[in-house]
């Protein structure tokens, strides 16, 4: 075979659409674009995104569905960021074909999904994801039996130390030491460290039912 070398080809100012290169379609996403289509995904979209698109305003909108098709490809590619998930699309024949772009448009830029974005509210994207998840168990494809919790614990602004009670004003501190009268193994004249001793002892913190009882 002889060694090829690379030819500089000048555009064409005009193809026929016959000679434009097309894409097989890749498996996963043609089987997903079935699913979507079958439970009406961009109908949905665009129901739900109605209040929030201003007709003959501005130019073309953005399609819902279109929009909603990038976030997915995003988790699907692992893509961080607006920008490469813009640039992957452009790039990918099979993935326009997901989107719905041909290969004669335009895909959207990195700032029309990040101002589409910030137009659409986090309640509509739930009930995006809330639909994808309805899907995906009539399919079959999800099952659970277990909840998970993911919870950090945080130390709070307010403390023990700086309630008040609403209706006496006694401190927290002063209704423990409160209760260390009535304990005759306590001492009478308790210091900081007593009152956070016998505090910790205590089996039932019930602060506010205590102070609310008549003096």
């Amino acid at each position: 075979m002889a060694l090829g070398r690379r030819k500089y080809i000048q555009r064409k100012l005009f193809v026929a659409e016959d000679q434009i290169s097309s894409s097989p379609g890749h498996p996963f996403y043609t089987r997903l674009e079935k699913v979507f289509r079958q439970y009406g995904f961009d109908q949905f979209c665009e129901e739900l995104c109605r209040p929030f698109y201003a007709e003959n305003v501005g130019r073309p909108g953005f399609p819902p569905g279109a929009y909603f098709r990038l976030l997915i490809l995003g988790y699907f590619e692992r893509i961080p960021s607006e920008r490469q998930i813009a640039w992957r699309v452009a790039d990918s024949l099979s993935l326009r074909e997901f989107v719905k772009y041909d290969v004669t448009q335009s895909t959207p830029d990195h700032s029309t999904i990040s101002k589409t974005r910030r137009i659409l509210p986090l309640s509509v994207h739930s009930a995006v994801f809330n639909k994808v998840i309805e899907i995906l168990v009539a399919e079959g494809l999800l099952k659970g039996k277990r909840l998970g919790v993911d919870a950090t614990t945080l130390e709070a602004n307010a403390s023990m130390r700086s309630l008040l009670h609403n209706v006496s004003g006694k401190s927290y501190r002063d209704y423990v030491k409160g209760l260390m009268a009535e304990d005759k193994n306590e001492t009478d004249d308790p210091g900081p460290d007593d009152v956070a001793r016998f505090d910790r002892r205590r089996k039932n913190k019930t602060f506010q039912q205590r102070l609310e009882q008549p003096p």
